[in-house]
């Protein structure tokens, strides 16, 4: 009998990113007993973030199949509009939590108005479409220094803050250099986000999107209004994305300037998608860990100990481990799509806890 067969196996596969965010949790214990140059806490908000980002291109391109090369420019609308609704040199000032919560009806009118003419579109027409988006969008930002501040970005953006009183992160505002405080807002802000989506998964909407994933001429022809799903689609993906902008603003006290969110962002997010699980909730999460984290936590740690045995000069092409990071990337993906396309974490069928067969989607 395989694990997957067993009561516990099963709840596990059903429930593996509730386990997974579980370990996360209990992760700074673990920080607290291991050397100072291992610590990981710092970089996990990057993690984090780029989890939120990637939950929601898992709605549109995981959940509905629609490639969207665009999902960067809804991060920085997001970030901007963090910015501009909570920095003190606008009128607005709406606090941390106003600023947040602000991002995700701006997002999903965005990814709506968007999504309203892309409505017949597929395949690569519509990745180009909104490939296109994201440069304009870019673009915009840093010629409009009116409003953005250009390539100066909008900062200082005010930090989180509890029960609005001083003090302590707990009952206060949280510094910027409280990393526990950081990491458990984080977790705690994308398993609020890894709940709706579960919950879009299997609603009514959720059983829209998959059909239409699989197959969008029986989906219409079985009463499925495709075009509305495609636009609530687009509208959550969007939410999404400008949330995890909002929180990337917010975590560094700066939009930043607008190439901070260029293709690269966006291609980064696919990866995630794909190496996690295309389609997969807890695919995603652990695929942000893999993408980001080998390049925030991995690579970096292994650069920090060359430079310290003297292994390799601190400026070396060649000796950098952050010089082949895209070198890695590629590799990965490479061995993904021929080892196991249907990525780490593949989606489950309800009801059947049993992965699906290499290369591929159950039948």
């Amino acid at each position: 009998m395989s694990h997957s067969q067993t009561p516990l196996g099963g709840w596990l596969v059903r429930n593996r990113v509730w386990a997974l965010l579980l370990l996360a949790a209990l992760w700074p214990l673990a920080d607290m007993v291991l050397p100072e140059r291992l610590h990981v806490l710092e970089p996990m908000r990057t993690v984090f973030t780029f989890a939120i980002l990637a939950l929601g291109l898992n709605v549109v391109t995981g959940f509905t199949g629609l490639l969207n090369l665009g999902v960067a420019a809804f991060m920085a609308i997001g970030a901007y509009t963090f910015g501009i609704a909570t920095c003190e040199i606008y009128p607005f000032q709406v606090g941390f939590w106003g600023g947040l919560l602000l991002t995700l009806p701006i997002g999903a009118a965005v990814g709506m108005i968007l999504g309203a003419p892309l409505l017949r579109l597929r395949g690569d027409y519509l990745a180009i479409v909104t490939l296109g988006f994201g440069e304009i969008v870019q673009d915009v930002l840093k010629n409009l220094d009116v409003i953005s501040k250009g390539t100066q970005g909008i900062n200082p953006l005010p930090a989180p803050s509890f029960l609005g009183a001083e003090g302590s992160w707990r009952w206060g505002a949280l510094e910027a250099s409280d990393e526990i405080g950081w990491y458990y807002l984080l977790l705690c802000l994308l398993t609020m986000a890894v709940w709706a989506c579960r919950n879009l998964e299997r609603s009514r909407i959720g059983r829209a999107w998959v059909s239409l994933r699989e197959d969008e001429l029986a989906a219409r022809s079985m009463g499925i209004r495709v075009e509305r799903a495609k636009l609530v689609a687009f509208a959550v993906g969007a939410a999404l994305a400008a949330a995890a902008g909002g929180l990337f603003a917010a975590a560094i006290s700066s939009t930043g300037e607008p190439s901070n969110y260029d293709f690269q962002v966006s291609i980064l997010a696919l990866c995630i998608v794909i190496v996690g699980g295309t389609g997969s909730v807890a695919g995603v999460v652990l695929g942000s860990l893999v993408m980001v984290g080998a390049n925030s936590i991995l690579l970096t740690k292994i650069s920090e100990w060359i430079t310290e045995s003297g292994w390799g000069a601190s400026g070396g092409v060649l000796t950098s481990p952050n010089n082949w990071k895209f070198l890695i990337f590629g590799l990965v993906l490479v061995l993904m799509v021929r080892f196991r396309p249907q990525g780490i974490m593949p989606p489950v069928l309800e009801g059947d806890p049993s992965p699906p067969p290499e290369g591929g989607r159950k039948p």
